[in-house]
């Protein structure tokens, strides 16, 4: 017998969807955010006040697009908000530190990354994550976020229901967060091995497409939600989990390295979108793995919720403005594009947004 749950609050329409997010959602994300920098101005390390200020202003729409889960759940903003921002502003100040790091000391990664799994798990003490490098430290950032994560993931009713799926996915995204930052030299032997280690489970995809997967935290912010809704069933924790992952996950990382491929050239960062053949392949994994993504979240409870979220995911990155500035991704992008009407809408949504945004600051 299924529990009785709260999905009915799920908007039925992308109109419904967008005024939420709009409305509610993204005036919420700005003020946790500009909490958050203000805490950041206070860090006494030069290295990193730079990378916790630099994380918020290059990476919140990470956060802006990750909120789109508490659009789904009216009644929790003021715990789903809070958390999800909370816990994605971990991910992107950690993943500054990494990649701007001058060590490339895989236990100094693995140290810094215990902040995520303490912050999925209510009651964990908060750790020494600096332990292994040199700094001054941080007055206290980066253990108040872990905190913020804890405290609202423990109002959420079904949070004990979904704490194994959480761990193992916090778990794979911290795998990755060392592997990939470790000296370059051995990066590709090292994430080759560790898929050596879970392939059986996922033969389907290519390695880097398995890699990608573990990198995103969309799988960790559908289980909050999912959290929220009272009486949930361990089954219903696990179909959550296994509707996001790998292809969800898979599609918005991929994505997100699609549009980073010149800035990644130019750093000389990992980027896993380089290790397809050719465009045209690239193009048709991207759209494979999107279709098997949204084959799987259609039997989950709020099926057309989350459908929207892959069509928008898509719309998010494609209208971003580094995509447009790429001639191989602008033809990407139009492929993609013409798949679906409701991408399309969402592209224009999107992309009014962003221009009305950018003139605001501007006369600001």
């Amino acid at each position: 017998m299924r529990a009785e749950h709260n999905w009915q609050a799920v908007p039925a329409t992308s109109a419904g969807l967008m005024y939420r997010m709009y409305r509610h959602v993204l005036p919420a994300v700005d003020n946790q955010l500009k909490r958050w920098q203000a805490e950041a101005e206070k860090i006494p390390d030069q290295e990193l006040r730079l990378q916790a200020l630099a994380s918020i202003a290059s990476k919140r729409f990470h956060c802006q697009g990750g909120a789109v889960y508490a659009a789904a759940e009216p009644g929790m903003y003021g715990v789903l908000i809070p958390l999800i921002v909370a816990l994605q502003t971990i991910s992107d100040y950690l993943d500054n530190l990494c990649d701007r790091s001058v060590s490339m000391d895989p236990a100094d990664f693995r140290q810094l990354h215990q902040a995520m799994l303490d912050a999925v798990t209510p009651g964990a003490a908060p750790g020494a994550y600096y332990a292994l490098r040199p700094c001054e430290g941080d007055a206290g950032y980066l253990t108040a976020l872990v905190a913020t994560c804890q405290q609202c993931m423990a109002q959420l009713p079904s949070h004990a229901v979904v704490q194994p799926h959480l761990v193992r996915l916090v778990s794979l995204y911290v795998d990755l967060q060392v592997y990939k930052h470790i000296a370059p030299e051995l990066r590709e032997e090292r994430l080759l091995t560790w898929w050596e280690e879970h392939r059986h489970g996922f033969a389907h995809l290519r390695w880097y497409e398995f890699a990608a997967a573990t990198g995103s935290t969309l799988g960790m912010f559908a289980l909050f939600l999912a959290a929220a809704q009272p009486r949930l069933l361990a089954s219903e924790a696990e179909a959550m989990s296994n509707g996001y992952f790998p292809h969800v996950s898979g599609l918005h990382i991929l994505l997100d390295y699609l549009i980073d491929q010149e800035e990644d050239r130019r750093e000389g960062d990992l980027n896993f979108c380089a290790y397809y053949e050719d465009g045209d392949t690239l193009t048709a994994r991207l759209e494979s793995i999107a279709s098997l993504a949204l084959a799987d979240v259609a039997s989950l409870p709020g099926a057309r919720f989350h459908r929207m979220v892959i069509e928008g995911l898509q719309a998010l990155y494609l209208s971003d403005a580094k995509a447009s500035e790429q001639e191989d991704v602008r033809h990407i992008s139009r492929s993609i594009m013409r798949r679906s009407p409701l991408m399309r809408l969402f592209f224009w949504i999107n992309s009014h947004y962003i221009r009305s945004k950018s003139a605001t600051n501007l006369d600001g």
